[in-house]
């Protein structure tokens, strides 16, 4: 595997981690879900989808076709994410994490397909 599709998968494993749990847990996290105008069970939702992606890429380490869907599938998450951030009209600074991460999972999307279709 290579190094730089390794090192992406452990951040974006640690931060989907951080993320769903927040999104389960978290106090702050639900009075946020409350002003993007979603319900509780649309916070747990994307609380248990993220967890789910976050391993689904810790599997792509060895599995790359797993972490090319889990990748795909926060992709789609964090597209989301950043068209509700464009909806209630949040800074730029308020939306740019979403855009990130929408950016960094589409990458590693991409690095997993091109390491599970590359020949070995």
């Amino acid at each position: 595997m290579p190094t730089n599709l390794l090192v992406l998968s452990l951040l974006l494993a640690i931060s989907f981690l951080f993320y769903g749990y927040n999104c389960l847990y978290s106090p702050k996290m639900a009075t946020e879900f409350i002003r993007f105008g979603l319900t509780k069970s649309q916070r747990q939702g994307t609380g248990v989808l993220q967890i789910l992606g976050a391993l689904g890429i810790l599997a792509g380490t060895i599995y790359p076709g797993i972490g090319l869907v889990a990748a795909t599938g926060l992709s789609v998450l964090m597209l989301l994410g950043f068209g509700i951030r464009l909806k209630i009209r949040d800074s730029f600074v308020q939306s740019f994490p979403s855009f990130l991460m929408l950016v960094l999972n589409l990458w590693a999307a991409f690095l997993f397909y091109e390491f599970w279709m590359t020949p070995a």
